[in-house]
């Protein structure tokens, strides 16, 4: 900063003024702070911020300095960067918007041992009056300089939209020559992540709330323009790993969730929900929807607002995908919901689609009533529901849906899980259930390839009938597949010391010795191969 000369009665006046505030410390260098207005909210600007400020200061027990209030121009810089004496990076960082406050600053957070001739003097003591004007908030978006983000417009709200959202944005993208290399001014549609116009893009906007405006200053290669996503002519004529500015605005987004984990299934929220709720499996749901495929062919049409389409979850009376999808949803949540065509398999139109087609449904969760909750039941009602649910298993077992059986079985076990409250009868009745529950689950997870989830299941069987054949003979089949062959040894012949005839235990046990056979022979050869190697 430069020093310009100040009247004394300026310099009298801040002395007088303050004189009976109350002064604080800030930090432990000895920085001194009075209040002398109020600031008018809790926010303080970051490092990196661009504050502007009215001051003006003196030397203590000497000259005065510069004042912006003289010159009528507000100051600005960038907090924490070393535009100005440490003392201010640290007082200034403690301010609130329309504060002002009087700053004490020692030797060592000005200009030290060495002053600033010809008007400050080495080990000077500076005091200045600071009045807080605004800040714009700069955010190093990467952590090394190469994104920095500056606020134009603060935008609504606090949610941010996450990779795979579908954002509306508006943008005018230059190089810092000046050249514009892309200008949306109707705004442009693109998934987070999916790679639009250059990776800064996806990183800003993922820190922007709806309506807001910025200014992203994009260094080396966060500015690399992806190929294809502008006019050949303007492409060419673009320096590899050119620095750009990005005027943003982020105008609306839709979120996107992916309901499975392989993204077969994915969810666009159009309109928002009420509250927090959602249904769970065996809810009593009203939905209009409409089913259409990639080409805005109407496939399928049910219910209207006057008249829903009424159905129970996870009961397989809708698309399995959809099924999924909409026990994602909020009561009132309007949503579009990508289903892979897989998830028609056995339906009347599956046989009619193309490979890897995608299905496309618009759908509204009108309203749902939750199934009664175990703990809400009396005992007939939770042996009822108990056996329902396993009868439901074994019907998806049947027909190869291991998933959705499992989910069953383990549904079935919730509702007798906690029998303090059950006679002697009703206890042997729930374990009877709890082990065929868990048994039939275990053979879902050995079919699905569950290996570890199919010997825990066999080991609660275990832990309750310890001479329980078929628990010993899954766990074994299920450490088979991981090649823990000792311990399906082990099963194996316990389970034959009970049942020395049983068919499949025998089978299991001859496969266990191939197996044995084959892994001794693979050691010997390992070991045959190392001699060799250190002859």
């Amino acid at each position: 900063m430069e020093h310009l000369s100040l009247s004394s009665s300026l310099q009298n006046e801040i002395q007088t003024d303050n004189s009976g505030l109350p002064e604080k410390k800030i930090g432990s260098q000895g920085l001194r702070k009075k209040i002398v207005t109020k600031g008018l909210s809790w926010q303080t600007p970051f490092p990196g911020d661009e504050v502007e400020v009215h001051f003006n200061g003196y030397i203590e027990g000497g000259a005065s300095l510069e004042s912006s209030r003289d010159k009528e121009v507000p100051f600005k810089f960038k907090l924490g960067q070393g535009e100005v004496i440490k003392g201010w990076d640290e007082g200034v960082a403690t301010m609130k918007s329309g504060e002002r406050a009087v700053f004490t600053v020692p030797p060592n957070l000005a200009y030290g041992e060495a002053g600033s001739p010809p008007l400050i003097p080495p080990n000077a003591t500076l005091v200045f009056d600071i009045e807080m004007l605004s800040w714009i908030s700069i955010r190093d978006l990467t952590g090394d300089g190469g994104i920095l983000k500056k606020i134009i417009m603060e935008g609504e709200g606090w949610a941010t939209p996450r990779d795979g959202d579908e954002v509306l944005v508006k943008h005018e993208t230059r190089l810092e020559t000046g050249m514009l290399v892309s200008k949306s001014e109707e705004g442009v549609e693109f998934h987070v992540g999916d790679g639009y116009l250059c990776p800064a893009l996806s990183r800003g906007v993922k820190t922007m709330r709806k309506g807001e405006k910025a200014e992203l200053a994009v260094r080396l290669s966060y500015g690399f323009i992806q190929k294809g996503n502008l006019a050949p002519d303007i492409e060419s004529n673009i320096p590899p790993d050119s620095s750009l500015t990005i005027q943003l605005e982020l105008v609306s987004w839709r979120s996107v969730t992916a309901v499975t984990d392989d993204k077969k299934v994915l969810k666009k929220i159009v309109k928002a929900g009420e509250g927090f709720d959602r249904p769970t499996e065996g809810s009593h749901v009203k939905v209009t929807y409409v089913g259409k495929l990639g080409d805005g062919t109407v496939f399928d049409r049910k219910g209207t607002d006057g008249e829903p389409f009424e159905f129970i979850t996870s009961e397989e009376q809708v698309n399995e995908g959809l099924d999924m999808a909409i026990m994602t949803m909020k009561k009132g949540e309007r949503a579009t919901v990508t289903v892979d065509a897989e998830f028609l398999h056995g339906r009347d139109i599956s046989g009619k689609l193309p490979a890897n087609s995608l299905l496309h449904y618009e759908v509204e969760l009108l309203d749902f009533i939750k199934e009664k909750p175990f703990w809400k039941m009396d005992t007939l009602e939770k042996f009822e529901a108990s056996e329902r649910k396993k009868l439901d298993g074994n019907v998806l077992f049947k027909a190869g849906k291991f998933w959705r059986a499992s989910k069953k079985y383990d549904k079935a076990t919730e509702y007798i899980e906690f029998d303090h409250s059950f006679t002697d009868d009703e206890m042997c009745l729930a374990k009877s259930l709890r082990l065929s529950c868990h048994l039939n689950n275990a053979a879902c997870k050995l079919k699905s390839g569950e290996y570890l989830e199919a010997s825990r299941l066999c080991t609660k069987v275990l832990d309750l009938d310890p001479l329980n054949v078929k628990a010993l003979f899954r766990r074994s089949q299920a450490y088979l597949k991981t090649s823990e062959l000792e311990k399906a040894e082990a099963d194996i012949k316990k389970a034959l010391a009970i049942d020395p005839n049983n068919r499949e235990v025998k089978l299991e046990y001859m496969e266990l010795k191939e197996k044995q056979r084959k892994y001794n022979k693979y050691q010997a050869e390992l070991f045959s191969t190392m001699v060799s190697k250190m002859s």
